[in-house]
């Protein structure tokens, strides 16, 4: 596993007196060379961050489960990822091309 964090926009070089320093630097090289929005999509941090937005959504749904019976509590994850899929499905915009 690495560490995927995006650089300030100004970062400049540490020294690469460690393996997490000489990372960085690994990645504050690569965002400016390839761009932000590239890096992102190569390193794979948009991935990253819309799992930290649906977690975050299942946390809004309830941060404990209400039923004692594992086959309950089952039903109950099921019930909310689908709450989740239904908004999801909503919220995706339709794409049209124009001209």
């Amino acid at each position: 596993a690495h560490a995927v964090i995006p650089p300030r926009k100004n970062a400049k070089m540490w020294k690469p007196d460690t393996a997490g320093a000489k990372a960085r630097n690994e990645a504050v090289r690569s965002s400016k060379y390839l761009g932000r929005a590239l890096w992102r999509n190569l390193t794979g941090y948009h991935r990253r961050s819309r799992v930290e937005t649906k977690m975050h959504c299942v946390k809004l749904l309830g941060q404990r489960l209400l039923a004692r019976d594992f086959d309950r509590q089952v039903a109950e994850i099921q019930i909310r990822a689908a709450i989740l899929n239904g908004f999801t499905a909503l919220g995706i915009p339709r794409t049209v091309a124009v001209g």
